[in-house]
């Protein structure tokens, strides 16, 4: 099993590179070979969850094997966490790619979209994997620089000042993740995640180390554009086309930003009350600010984009919850209960809100805008992209029996019963104003009357598929609410969270 998780890795650099070389040759090469290489990765990652993990898989690049217990080498660990994120990254990657094979043949160099987003799959699956502090920053930087010129595809003015702006920021979060791995090893001389984790427990929280997590919150928080670090996104998510728009928001920020904090400051730090107070703090303000900065917006993507705010808080509060009651020692099942339902949030985010932005594409490639005070009156002639919009209109805003409204209620439970109310009733009213924001969208996007005379037609086959498929899921997902279900999904990536210094033990002990 453990050969085959470099395949995560390979496949689609090997694709980055083939593409350059063999598109230009054999017309259609780069759509076939990225979407098979996805649904390949999608299906395998099926396979490894529903088998199950028992204990992480550690491959050893370069078959580099400890030395005196002691991990010399470059580690990719796949555990229950990893795998439950890459089948996220991969099923949208799978959708995002069926859908721009239609979408994009309105710009010119496919080759080049195809093959930057098959490198910035390649680094998003390296930061999920990787067991090494150094190359979880080099598989970052090749997800996020990818990610810069994607968004500047469109070369026009707004998109080029949207990358700017991007590039800027995410270079401020690199210099603070490079400087925090810096002072780790410095403190630990070494650079495998297990390995500092190992040096780490038996130390105490002191200044030093108190410091190099506020700075990997700082750049982590940017990555995943938390408030107040949130300023690139907006202009970057509606700048982008459609299917990047959907990976930015439903995978890159969940790849290298939440995901990274989940790894780091469980598995790799003993967890204080002082960052958990701070995490859970940054996701309440991110739910609360994200939602009303959206609710104001006539920009359909940059709606989108603000909502992403808001639904990432709902996951970092469950996560911050379950920190807080792990630190006090309080109800274990409590502070599972609260992570899970963050998790179950997570994947549901990127369900619904990757739908949501193929929808806004599919709106605008046919009619050409994305304001919606020129919108309406498109429900008849667009039956699929209207139906499959409502679908995950509802999800966001929580409306059974749609999977959002599961995991919010999950989240809320946990906050009443670990006597969170303050959160409980911020995540309820939240999910009141998101459901007015996308009634807006609803109205004026497809049921107002029509402002624009120019016949339109739904989108081609490839981009309904998609959407198709996704608003399915908003309703199958809901089925992780189900025990039996939960506990195959949802169960081992909590355990890897909840069972903190298991993570070292299985990889130094290996």
């Amino acid at each position: 099993m453990s050969t085959l998780v470099p395949l995560y890795v390979i496949l689609p650099l090997a694709t980055a590179f083939l593409i350059p070389i063999f598109g230009r040759l054999i017309k259609g090469f780069e759509k076939a070979l990225l979407s098979l290489v996805l649904l390949f990765l999608t299906l395998l990652s099926v396979y490894i969850l529903f088998n199950g993990i028992q204990e992480p898989i550690v491959y050893a690049v370069g078959g580099w094997e400890p030395v005196n217990d002691v991990p010399i080498g470059i580690h990719l660990v796949l555990d229950g966490l990893s795998v439950f994120i890459l089948l996220i990254t991969s099923l949208i990657g799978f959708l995002a790619t069926f859908y721009a094979i239609s979408y994009i043949k309105k710009y010119t160099a496919e080759n080049n979209f195809y093959a930057l987003l098959s490198l910035m799959i390649a680094g998003m699956n390296g930061v999920i994997l990787t067991g090494d502090m150094f190359n979880l920053y080099v598989f970052l930087e090749i997800a996020v620089i990818a990610s810069y010129a994607l968004v500047a595809f469109g070369t026009e003015k707004q998109e080029l000042e949207a990358s700017f702006k991007y590039q800027i920021l995410g270079g401020v979060a690199s210099l603070f993740i490079l400087f925090s791995i810096g002072m780790l090893y410095w403190k630990t001389q070494t650079l495998n995640m297990a390995d500092i984790s190992n040096i780490l427990s038996g130390k105490d929280q002191d200044f030093f180390l108190l410091f190099t997590q506020v700075l990997l919150i700082a750049g982590f928080g940017l990555k995943a554009a938390m408030i107040p670090f949130h300023a690139w996104l907006p202009d970057a998510h509606s700048s982008a086309p459609s299917p990047i728009s959907a990976m930015l928001s439903g995978v890159l920020i969940k790849a290298v930003g939440i995901y990274a904090i989940l790894r780091l400051f469980f598995n790799l730090f003993m967890i204080s009350y002082e960052i958990s107070i701070v995490i859970t703090v940054i996701g309440a303000l991110s739910m609360v600010i994200g939602v009303f900065l959206a609710i104001g917006q006539w920009d359909l993507k940059r709606l989108l984009a603000y909502h992403s705010i808001s639904q990432m808080g709902y996951v970092v509060i469950g996560v911050g919850m379950g920190m807080i009651i792990m630190v006090k020692g309080g109800n274990l099942s409590i502070a599972s209960l609260a992570i899970a339902g963050g998790l179950f949030h997570l994947i549901n985010h990127a369900v619904f809100k990757g739908l949501l932005f193929l929808n806004a594409g599919a709106i605008e490639y046919v009619t050409g805008t994305r304001n919606l005070k020129m919108l309406g009156g498109i429900a008849k002639d667009l039956p699929v992209t209207t139906s499959t919009s409502l679908g995950a209109s509802l999800s966001i805003s929580g409306i059974p029996p749609f999977n959002g409204f599961f995991s919010k209620l999950i989240i809320i439970i946990a906050a009443i019963k670990g006597q969170f109310y303050l959160l409980a009733i911020l995540a309820v009213l939240v999910s009141i104003i998101t459901l007015a924001s996308f009634m807006k969208f609803q109205r004026y996007a497809f049921f107002n009357k029509k402002t624009f005379t120019r016949k339109v037609k739904e989108v081609p086959f490839t981009m309904c598929f998609s959407m198709i498929v996704l608003v399915i899921l908003c309703l199958a997902l809901s089925l992780l609410a189900i025990p039996g279900v939960r506990e195959v999904v949802l169960t081992p990536a909590v355990d890897v969270i909840m069972r903190t210094t298991e993570y070292s033990s299985s990889i130094i002990g290996m």
